[in-house]
């Protein structure tokens, strides 16, 4: 169990009001803190920037989309491990957001059991 001094924030980025409470409540399951945004550019704006380990992005959503929110934070050197999740994912779009740095790719449906690892393994690396 995470203690909450220690705690690293997961940040859910998700158009998908259901999508964003079940991840949330995922998370939150296993004792890792998260908050979650409806928007990029609400993400961009709550000033959390800072505390986020671990990044878990649609790919589609109205506005800035998961790969432009991708292409913001590299513009600002900001290395936050991005976890992609998305309905309408193709072999170029997955291939885009890993050689731009993102951890992984995930299809929706996924697994839970395979997101948490890859956050795991993404807070991880952060720690390093």
């Amino acid at each position: 169990m995470v203690t909450e001094a220690k705690a690293k924030m997961v940040v859910i980025v998700d158009d998908d009001e259901l999508m964003r409470g079940a991840l949330q409540g995922l998370l939150k399951s296993v004792g890792m803190p998260a908050q979650a945004f409806s928007s990029a550019e609400e993400f961009l704006k709550s000033g959390t920037l800072h505390q986020a380990a671990c990044l878990i992005a649609d790919i589609r959503m109205p506005g800035m989309s998961g790969l432009e929110l991708q292409a913001e934070l590299n513009a600002n050197r900001c290395r936050i491990p991005t976890i992609f999740i998305t309905a309408h994912g193709d072999a170029r779009m997955r291939m885009q957001a890993l050689r731009a740095g993102a951890s992984e790719f995930l299809a929706k449906p996924f697994d839970d059991e395979i997101l948490l690892q890859n956050v795991r393994a993404a807070l991880e690396s952060e720690a390093r």
